[in-house]
């Protein structure tokens, strides 16, 4: 799959200004893993007067069916010789999409540090890709490309040149020229409407596509006389989701014919001031004092211990604070639905080295663990059994021996506030225990005596001045050698 990128020059304004724009350096050539192959960046010209970058993707076809599980291109799963034998590895698609955004994802954004004026700068521009899969034909093509300020070359590739009767294959060889358009209006061109002219994607369309298709079609889809089909194909024909994207267009459309802001536009119905403001849930306040305690310890590695269905690992992916996110959990089924909740088969190269989901109990020692900045049991140890309590302590503070430790645990007094919760009921069927606050603070003073912590003690949620907040956490810092002496003596 091949797809190359040329621009001309001057003395003063360079063509080789564009490894700037591409943040690839022209005597380069790199390659770059992605899911589903290699693209490699190379280029094969690169002089004052012309440079030419080329994306050139080399498809896995055998992790692409694996990822796919059989699906997409090839038809059915149970059509085992297709699924290898297609045009996948050939004509560009949005695996090749997919890879632009990954390899020139700041030259999609229109950022260069190095040479910030020359983004917004419009130049000659000629892409080439020798063979598209067009449904609809030439014809589309020139549709879909001409109204963006492109001169557009669209042949129709014959099936067979000894058999010419047979007639022209669905694919074209595509030229599109153009001296009025920046690089990166010209990449978001190609990230959205290479799956269109393709009319298949090789990853499940979530939600979350239409935002992806409104920010690379900013500036130009809301007008595009094209806009209902680029919509709909872009969302693999999720009427639900096109219906959306339709919607939020016209609203951008409007906007821009009003010299507005979408806000303006949207507020034929105003909001409801008397209206008491939906709590927030206990879960999710829970996750941020989490956080933010984590963010004060400085700590960037982190191990989430009993990571359950990966609620908090997902936060955590979110802050770019924590480069290292562990998590671990005895149950594969927990751990299956955590990386179903990432979305691990389709997340990034970077972000996916990120993550690690480790299967493993917490009642025995596991040296995988061991060199973390912080180790989280959020909601944790009221699921074990309290005589394997202290195999859990040593296996955390003592062998793992994380500099912050963070613990969070149900507080019992608090119970009687839980309206729905019959009195003498745990909060959760499989608790083995629930502590007050004075039970949990003895255990936790112990565990950091034992092991050379200090500890304080944090209130998550409403702190009710008679019985106290709903969830208690437990904050212990390793000490140092200073601080142990200091405290011996």
């Amino acid at each position: 799959m091949f797809l190359t990128i040329t621009t001309t020059g001057t003395p003063e304004r360079p063509a080789t200004d564009l490894g700037f724009l591409l943040h690839k350096h022209p005597d380069k050539a790199q390659a770059f893993s992605t899911s589903y192959g290699t693209a490699h960046v190379l280029y094969p010209e690169a002089d004052d007067q012309r440079c030419t970058a080329a994306l050139l993707l080399e498809v896995d076809a055998v992790a692409l069916v694996r990822r796919g599980k059989g699906k997409g291109r090839g038809g059915a799963p149970d059509a085992a010789l297709a699924q290898y034998v297609n045009d996948r590895p050939y004509a560009a698609s949005s695996l090749l999409a997919v890879a632009l955004s990954g390899v020139f994802s700041s030259a999609m954004k229109g950022v260069c540090r190095a040479r910030p004026e020359l983004p917004g700068q419009a130049r000659p521009l000629r892409v080439e890709v020798p063979a598209v899969p067009a449904r609809g034909g030439p014809g589309l093509v020139r549709r879909l490309f001409e109204p963006l300020g492109w001169t557009v070359t669209a042949e129709a590739v014959a099936l067979d040149t000894e058999f010419p009767e047979w007639g022209d294959s669905r694919y074209v060889r595509l030229l599109l020229e153009s001296e009025t358009l920046t690089l990166a209006e010209a990449l978001r061109h190609l990230y959205v409407l290479l799956p269109v002219l393709d009319d298949a994607k090789h990853y499940w369309v979530s939600p979350d596509e239409v935002d992806k298709l409104l920010r690379a079609g900013e500036g130009w889809l809301p007008g595009h006389p094209e806009q209902k089909l680029i919509t709909s194909r872009y969302l693999s024909r999720r009427w639900s989701l096109t219906r959306e994207a339709m919607e939020r267009l016209e609203l951008v459309r409007l906007a821009e014919a009003d010299d507005s802001e979408v806000e303006d536009i949207d507020n034929a119905v105003e909001e409801e001031t008397g209206a008491e403001e939906k709590p927030t849930p206990l879960a999710v306040q829970r996750r941020d004092a989490i956080i933010e305690a984590l963010g004060a310890s400085g700590a960037a590695r982190v191990l989430d211990l009993g990571c359950g269905q990966g609620q908090l690992v997902q936060a955590l992916l979110k802050d770019a604070r924590f480069t290292e996110i562990v998590g671990v959990d005895v149950s594969m089924r927990a751990l299956t639905i955590a990386s179903r909740r990432l979305k691990l088969d389709r997340m990034g190269e970077r972000q996916a080295a990120r993550v690690t989901l480790l299967q493993g109990s917490l009642a025995y020692t596991d040296k995988r663990l061991k060199g973390y900045d912080a180790a989280v049991l959020s909601e944790v140890i009221e699921h074990l059994d309290l005589p394997r309590l202290p195999a859990l302590e040593y296996a955390v503070f003592g062998a793992a021996h994380p500099r912050t430790v963070l613990v969070t645990t149900p507080n019992v007094e608090y119970n009687v506030r839980w309206e729905s919760l019959p009195a003498g009921h745990v909060r959760h069927g499989d608790h083995r225990f629930e502590w007050t606050r004075e039970e949990f603070r003895a255990w936790a003073h112990t565990v950091a005596e034992r092991h050379g912590y200090d500890v304080e003690f944090v209130p998550v949620g409403p702190d009710d001045p008679e019985v106290g907040p709903p969830t208690q956490m437990a904050v212990f810092r390793m000490l140092t050698t200073d601080q142990k002496e200091a405290k011996a003596a």
